[in-house]
């Protein structure tokens, strides 16, 4: 085990780690991010994801926590860990309650091609949705209703960003999960034979009157833009959620469960 302590938050190492949660342009140019906490570091770990360094505070975690998550790191490749008091983890942890446990992570390009197709796949599709948190509860929903995988269009958010890892609970790791343009991802879905139903306002019949039990692909916009044409042109069908107040839109995280577990529901009474 490469170990060493760090008691200053002005330690290069330090900086490093503050500056891989804060900026995007910073963790592609290093090929790392970070992951703090023992859930979402197993999940990234049983992804396959490479541990580079592990930060532990060992007045937080007990020891039986940090064996089993040095372990799962794959000791025998040796990532290197820092040890920090718990007065300089208060100031690196992103978030509270992370169990003192930080870790770097190899940074992995996730596109199309990582993504494997299943018979009848379920598949989510979001379109320019920036928002890390609707990113996140989107992934958790996928997550619950055993979608096949998430494809993010046009991020404007990278799937590496604390907020996303944090608001999905780590199911950034537990969900395939690509990046790709709107024609790319269009090309793809066409090409495995995957329906295209988009969810709009205009010109859109009820979900629940929609066959899911095929290959789906529920795509989904911004709630303040919505999609643009080249997705309502290349659908197969328009879908829309009933809306029985004064609003037109639900939140799209929202939007996403429901016509999720509309397709769990018809695959199951199949």
């Amino acid at each position: 085990m490469r170990k060493e302590t760090i008691t200053s938050g002005q330690n290069p190492k330090i900086k490093m780690l503050l500056a891989l949660q804060e900026k995007s342009k910073t963790r592609r140019r290093e090929g790392l991010f970070v992951v703090e906490g023992r859930r979402e570091l197993e999940h990234c770990i049983n992804t396959g994801f490479r541990v580079r360094t592990l930060f532990v505070c060992t007045e937080i975690i007990s020891p039986e926590d940090w064996e089993y998550i040095y372990d799962k790191a794959g000791a025998e490749a040796g990532p290197s860990v820092i040890e920090v008091p718990a007065e300089l983890y208060d100031k690196i942890a992103y978030r509270g309650g992370t169990e003192g446990v930080i870790a770097e992570i190899e940074y992995v390009e996730r596109g199309l091609s990582s993504l494997k197709v299943k018979e009848n796949p379920l598949v989510v599709v979001l379109e320019s949705v920036e928002k890390p948190g609707n990113l996140g509860a989107v992934l958790r929903s996928a997550d619950a209703s055993g979608a096949d995988a998430v494809i993010i269009c046009d991020p404007q958010t990278d799937l590496y960003n604390p907020n996303l890892i944090r608001s999905s609970i780590g199911a950034i790791f537990t969900v395939p999960v690509a990046t790709a343009s709107s024609e790319d991802t269009i090309r793809w879905l066409k090409d495995n034979r995957i329906k295209i139903y988009t969810a709009q306002l205009q010109d859109s019949g009820w979900y629940y009157d929609t066959d899911m039990t095929g290959g789906t692909a529920i795509i989904m916009g911004t709630e303040a833009t919505g999609l643009t044409e080249i997705w309502r042109k290349a659908a197969d069908a328009h879908i829309r959620i009933p809306m029985l107040g004064r609003l037109d839109s639900l939140n799209v995280s929202v939007s996403a469960a429901i016509l999720l577990y509309e397709a769990v529901r018809q695959r199951n009474s199949r």
